[in-house]
């Protein structure tokens, strides 16, 4: 099987995963490891396309103008767009806990019809979680963006849950103890 032939049969086995999941559970969610890679990446080996590339660039105005790379875990969704709400992005924590934290915002949007939106916390969530409106959704959700095939200048939107510490400090606050990771602000990270 050529690469091209693979890589059909990979996307179309992807697809199929995400659209079960939505069905099922109302949202996919995509948890991208510290070092960058994500479970598709992994599986897909040399055969995965590089986001973005030099494209991405030259479109931005060449390297200089993106931002950094994440070098910490994150979390998404997929699903949210479809019934006309953005996509959940979390960063800097376990992948349990951050998807126990995106199925349960996701519920608040899909189960009891509450739509979330910037400045509020987001409730029923022991954690305190701020909703922040993400300016560059399309250099971080690339899976989303490939299941409702949007480019990354016209892509889905999405909202940065940003999390509080365990003594309620969110990282703008003197003393926020994030852990291994910082959160960056919506904005200044790629993916």
């Amino acid at each position: 099987m050529d690469k091209s032939a693979a890589l059909q049969a990979f996307e179309d086995r992807e697809r199929s995963m995400i659209t079960d999941h939505i069905r099922t559970y109302g949202v996919h969610l995509t948890y991208v490891s510290a070092d960058g890679g994500c479970d598709c990446c992994r599986e897909l080996g040399d055969a995965a396309p590089e986001p973005g590339g030099d494209t991405l660039a030259d479109l931005l105005g060449g390297p200089e103008a993106l931002p950094p790379r994440l070098d910490q875990p994150f979390c998404y969704s997929t699903g949210l767009y479809g019934v006309g709400h953005p996509e959940l992005v979390v960063l800097g924590l376990p992948q349990d806990v951050s998807m126990a934290l995106l199925n349960a915002a996701a519920h608040q949007v899909t189960g009891h019809h509450q739509d979330l939106v910037p400045g509020q916390l987001v409730p029923h969530l022991e954690l305190k979680v701020l909703v922040e409106e993400m300016p560059n959704p399309g250099m971080v959700l690339f899976s989303a963006n490939d299941y409702y095939r949007r480019p990354f200048f016209d892509s889905v939107p999405a909202y940065q849950l940003t999390w509080a510490d365990r003594l309620g400090r969110f990282p703008w606050d003197e003393g926020h103890d994030g852990g291994p990771w910082e959160q960056p602000r919506p904005g200044t990270y790629r993916a």
